[in-house]
């Protein structure tokens, strides 16, 4: 979101965000999540104590987020972290006319965790820095916004996990439509019947990205920190096309479009089935449309089995925009009785078994799935309420590490499947892979002498 530097504007979004917190809550019946009232959100709001946060990565979604953060009548956003000086000026300009102060610079985040006077750090980094600058975060005693995925591989996952349990922080992971009201309220409706027992769901994405042509080795830019934006991952030479947004589609910093934006649906299919780990994981996929230096596929299904006798896949198109029950994204739950779609936004629909439209849960708020910036900022606002009110309250969060590296090590599974052959045996107990020595490598991965992450 760009700042339109007038007092007015300013006041009137921040207005707007705020009334759409507690309208968006006192709408939900029984609340959003387990500890949510309307009253609830009230007593937050009229607080004066405020969340300080820090920003790492605040080009794009870290931009959008920055604004989120700073709109927010409980929050202060003190720092701002990036390797690209240009989008950290822009960031810095922009919410400071949102919050009337202005945040300190501070290009390497490392240092902002040095404030004592911090309590959370929002990361929207690169894929190969999200666990990484979470587990320094958390080891600085700081609480985490994470942006999804939360980890590059498993094992990060899995660091994560036990960092939580060592520091006692919360870490929240950024999948935001766990907090959509009528998105969290879809899937108690699958989850108490409404279409009998589930045992199938299907998601999908579907976009039309551009080639990504083929890179040359350049000199680094002057108002770029090559060196920091690799961190941990082992360092190669610059090209003029992986900065930025291009490095998701290579495996070294990236984890294609299963993480980037298949994450979201997935984490929707596992909640209502009610499963943690697969036993089953297939995928096959590739890079298809164009010839270029694009790593990840640009087309990918992803199919898992789970012990209680369900099933899940997962469609990728990256190049092909054709929707999918008319949305762009999308999952549907196929039950003994009928179906359950959730919508791209946050609305969904339940038809029976002749395909009759039975109920129709209208979207409150325009949402634009394909915009990587911004697609819907006065729902995700409900999701960094839920964050605030875990660190002050301890109230249970939408999306607690544990689960998110759950749901993330679906998409790596499918990943690491497509990888290594098409097809892994899974330990329901762990998530761990069984007897494939080829993708058991690509479990975790290699770092930078100096730079692995350790809980």
């Amino acid at each position: 979101m760009e700042n339109d530097g007038t007092a007015h504007a300013n006041g009137s979004r921040r207005h707007f965000i705020r009334q759409t917190i507690a309208g968006t809550v006192a709408l939900s019946v029984g609340g959003v999540l387990p500890g949510f009232s309307a009253s609830s959100y009230g007593r937050i709001l009229g607080s004066n104590e405020k969340v300080r946060v820090g920003m790492m990565g605040v080009n794009s979604r870290g931009l959008a987020l920055a604004s989120n953060f700073a709109l927010q009548p409980n929050s202060e956003v003190i720092s701002v972290s990036d390797v690209d000086q240009r989008a950290a000026d822009k960031c810095l300009k922009t919410v400071e006319g949102l919050q009337q102060m202005k945040p300190k610079n501070e290009p390497d985040f490392r240092n902002a965790l040095e404030n004592k006077d911090l309590d959370a750090l929002i990361i929207a980094a690169p894929d190969h820095w999200h666990a990484p600058a979470a587990l320094l975060a958390s080891k600085a005693g700081k609480h985490v916004y994470l942006e999804k995925p939360c980890s590059h591989n498993p094992h990060e996952g899995e660091l994560l996990v036990a960092a939580v349990k060592k520091y006692k922080n919360v870490i929240q992971m950024g999948n935001q439509r766990r907090s959509w009201p009528n998105v969290a309220q879809a899937i108690r409706e699958v989850q108490s019947g409404v279409i009998g027992r589930p045992y199938f769901v299907k998601g999908w994405y579907t976009n039309n990205r551009a080639s990504i042509g083929v890179g040359k080795e350049t000199a680094v830019p002057d108002w770029l920190n090559y060196e920091l934006w690799q961190g941990p991952a082992p360092r190669r030479a610059f090209k003029d096309n992986l900065i930025h947004y291009n490095w998701h589609w290579f495996w070294h910093w990236g984890t294609g479009e299963a993480l980037n934006n298949g994450t979201h649906m997935l984490d929707l299919m596992r909640w209502g089935l009610g499963v943690d780990f697969p036993t089953k994981v297939t995928s096959t996929g590739g890079r298809y449309r164009y010839k270029d230096d694009w790593e990840t596929p640009d087309t990918q299904v992803i199919s898992l089995e789970f012990p209680n006798n369900t099933s899940m896949t997962w469609e990728g198109r990256s190049c092909n925009g054709r929707t999918v029950e008319g949305n762009s994204v999308g999952v549907i739950f196929y039950g003994e009785s009928g179906s359950l779609l959730i919508e791209s936004g946050n609305s969904y629909k339940v038809f029976d078994l002749d395909n009759k439209l039975v109920k129709d849960v209208k979207n409150d708020l325009q949402i634009d799935p394909r915009n990587r910036m911004n697609p819907s900022q006065a729902l995700d606002a409900i999701h960094i309420q839920n964050f605030f009110d875990s660190i002050k309250k301890g109230t249970p969060l939408a999306s607690d590490i544990d689960g998110g590296h759950k749901s993330t090590l679906l998409c790596q599974l499918g990943n690491i499947a497509l990888r290594s052959g098409g097809m892994l045996n899974i330990d329901p107990s762990n998530g761990h892979i069984k007897n494939n020595k080829e993708a058991e490598k690509l479990w975790k991965r290699t770092y930078q002498p100096g730079w692995e992450p350790t809980v």
